[in-house]
């Protein structure tokens, strides 16, 4: 059965940094790219990064690039969102999730990841 685990979410203040990590198992996780998503109060869940299955290609919303860097060790099963400058508006859930294809499609959207963690939550406040 597919299962994604995420963890190292927690309170920072402004301008700090946290890693994120997404653990798989139950498929063949090297064959499919990985999606973050976070969800904040009262909004729309929203596409953060991508990554595609080899690791080669690399989306990131505009709001997080330059300061969200996304990785994955597929010996591992794990994928990172490396979160850096962080803002009090990065507040929210954050998803991993496996997308149908391989590769990333131009925009990180909920409606192409079929398999979805269960969420961890990060606070940025001072």
């Amino acid at each position: 059965q597919l299962q994604l685990v995420e963890s190292g979410g927690g309170l920072v203040q402004p301008g700090g940094s946290l890693r994120l990590s997404c653990a798989a198992s139950g498929f063949t996780w090297n064959y499919y790219a990985i999606g973050w998503f976070r969800q904040a109060p009262g909004k729309e869940r929203e596409g953060v990064s991508c990554i595609s299955s080899t690791g080669g290609s690399t989306k990131y919303a505009d709001s997080v690039k330059g300061r969200f860097t996304i990785s994955r060790d597929n010996a591992k099963n794990t994928m990172y969102l490396q979160m850096n400058s962080l803002k009090p508006e990065d507040t929210a859930i954050y998803y991993c999730a496996a997308a149908d294809t391989p590769y990333c499609r131009s925009r990180v959207e909920a409606a192409d990841y079929s398999s979805w963690g269960q969420g961890t939550r990060v606070t940025v406040s001072s």
